[in-house]
């Protein structure tokens, strides 16, 4: 055996080699090697470095026959692929016209194309009665739907309740569908024809509807009853020769009415209706089958079933307390009355057992059977602000009032600023336990007038006027439990193809609150809402088909002459809210 020492200066380290196997040792040595031969001037290795290649070809033969044996295969190193940057050829943009822009920045404007270009009805809510939707067997219809019978079709006016509807055509005829008319037809059906028809009403178990000429015409909802009852005789094209008219119906006509006075106007509850003509005079007269008004929504103290004059038990009745007022406005909930004159006062009558007419509620004398003046002027007392009503609306056992307040110099207040600046309000009253009240909160009864804040003191810029306007209401539908709003806001539908890529239309917002127990206010939701709410837009697969991931809030269109069907046509669209049943409409 022999020993060789070698030592690294860079390493600090010292390696013994002994037969074939180093050792570390920590000492620092020199290098200590027996110095080589040397043969004619040559060097020679020495016998140990001879040895230490023997020992290492001899390792790597070993290694490689055992790689052989596990199969192992040859690995070599590959060049990785080159990634040669794709540059994407830019694609041929299809042009794009101002229309579609238009559609594709503002679902307004497309919502207003769409209800010029397809006009019919939406409905929505209780379909216990297939009214919402006649060809369905849904309990309920969440969101707005369309009714197919009505496609490309305009109306006059239409009223729904949970068992039957009734609409009035284009031209003045009235239809009718629902279980409550027939179980046997799914479809409406024209019942009263060639009348020439302008709007239609409700009560419980009978259709009033009101001609253009002033007649008012009441017929039975179920087509059983029209077909088996008394059918009164009708003037033909032939002179002095009457026939029996196709169905039964009775005339709600006023009597002594002047020369060329006639009724213009026309509202109902369950069990009364309420007639005005255009002079202002006001009438009453019971409007349903089963029962006789006996909470004084008539307004004539006094007059009940066994104190009526003789004669038809529907006879028109005028409300003589309120003549010399000359009454612009009517409305009428399920058992009560409201009156406006021209001069913005109101007079309530009728069941006040939830404060619906105004007044505190008192258990000794829960009805008021006598036109009452509701006392407008104690809601705005220490405002400086003189109210005027400029509508009212009714339904179910809630009232409504819009009120322009105008802003009048208090005491010492000569050349302050805002005088005679108007401020549009609405009020409401009666039961709030469904959010009815649209004022927030969950009320019981509500005697006194509360504001809606929602729809009240609101202001906008007119371009056109060139100054700040308020916002009023265009109009109120108030159905049995719940209600909506039309805002008389700054609209635009003059967008033409004359006019910028970015000129759009828009409409009028609209708002729903109250009850929603048969889904009526199109929230697609079950949970009453106290405050007025936006729902999404009617046809919400237009809004799909453009890419709009999110909803945008439905806008109702205004007044336009537009081209349907070929020819030229004024229309709109409408809101009527019913019993449990919501519609919008293409109404002329």
């Amino acid at each position: 055996m022999f020993t060789t020492r070698i030592s690294a200066r860079a390493a600090s380290r010292t390696y013994t080699v002994r037969a074939g196997k180093a050792h570390r040792c920590n000492k620092y040595r020199e290098l200590s090697v027996k110095s080589p031969r040397t043969v004619n001037g040559h060097k020679h290795q020495s016998g140990a470095r001879i040895l230490g290649v023997l020992i290492v070809v001899g390792a790597g033969a070993g290694f490689f026959h055992a790689y052989r044996r596990l199969g192992l295969r040859d690995v070599y190193a590959e060049a990785p692929p080159a990634n040669e940057p794709s540059i994407e050829k830019p694609k041929k943009r299809r042009p794009v016209s101002k229309e579609e822009n238009r559609d594709l920045i503002s679902s307004q404007h497309l919502q207003v194309k769409k209800s010029w270009e397809n006009p019919g009805v939406y409905a929505w809510g209780s379909n216990s009665g297939k009214v919402a939707a006649p060809d369905s067997d849904e309990a309920f219809i969440k969101t707005p739907r369309r009714i197919p019978f009505f496609d490309g079709v305009l109306l006059r006016d239409i009223k729904l309740d949970r068992n039957f509807g009734a609409a009035i055509t284009e031209s003045g005829d009235l239809l009718q569908w629902g279980t409550g008319y027939s179980k046997d037809f799914s479809q409406p059906t024209a019942t009263l024809k060639g009348k020439n028809l302008i709007s239609v009403s409700l009560s419980r178990d009978r259709v009033l509807a009101l001609a253009s000429n002033g007649k008012v015409y009441s017929l039975p909802a179920s087509q059983n009853d029209q077909i088996s009852g008394p059918k009164p005789l009708e003037s033909t094209w032939i002179p002095f020769y009457r026939t029996r008219a196709p169905i039964s119906y009775r005339l709600l006509q006023p009597t002594s009415l002047a020369w060329g006075e006639k009724v213009t106007s026309l509202s109902s509850g369950l069990e009364h209706a309420l007639i005005l003509t255009f002079k202002g005079r006001l009438f009453s007269a019971a409007s349903g089958s089963e029962d006789y008004p006996s909470r004084g929504q008539l307004g004539v103290p006094g007059l009940t079933w066994t104190t009526r004059p003789s004669g038809a038990y529907d006879t028109p009745h005028e409300i003589t307390t309120l003549r010399g007022f000359e009454i612009t406005k009517i409305a009428a909930g399920d058992y009560h009355s409201l009156a406006a004159d021209k001069e913005g006062r109101v007079f309530a009558f009728g069941d006040n057992s939830l404060g619906q007419l105004g007044f505190d509620y008192n258990p000794e004398s829960p009805h008021i059977d006598a036109p009452s003046l509701l006392p407008m002027q104690k809601l705005y007392s220490g405002t400086n602000q003189t109210p005027k009503v400029t509508d009212v609306a009714a339904g179910g056992v809630n009232s409504f009032f819009t009120v322009d307040a105008t802003r009048k110099a208090g005491p010492g207040e000569e050349g302050a600023r805002g005088l005679g600046r108007v401020t549009a309000d609405t009020w409401s009253c009666g039961q709030g336990i469904w959010g009815g009240l649209g004022n927030g909160r969950w009320t019981h009864v509500q005697g006194t007038p509360t504001k809606m804040k929602a729809l009240s003191g609101l202001f906008e810029w007119d371009e056109t006027a060139n100054s700040v306007i308020p916002i009023r209401l265009s109009k109120l539908s108030v159905g049995s439990t719940h209600a909506a709003a039309v805002m008389n806001n700054v609209t635009h539908v003059g967008a033409h193809e004359g006019s910028s890529a970015n000129d759009t239309n828009w409409g009028a917002d609209i708002v729903f609150w109250g009850n929603n127990e048969y889904y009526q206010l199109g929230t697609g939701r079950r949970s009453n809402v106290a405050n007025p709410t936006y729902i999404a837009a009617l046809d919400g697969e237009a809004e799909r088909g453009k890419g709009r991931r999110e909803m945008h809030r439905f806008q109702i269109t205004p007044r336009k002459t537009v081209r349907v069907g070929g020819r030229r046509v004024s229309l709109e669209q409408r809101v009527e809210c019913g019993r449990g049943v919501t519609a919008v409409y293409s109404g002329v």
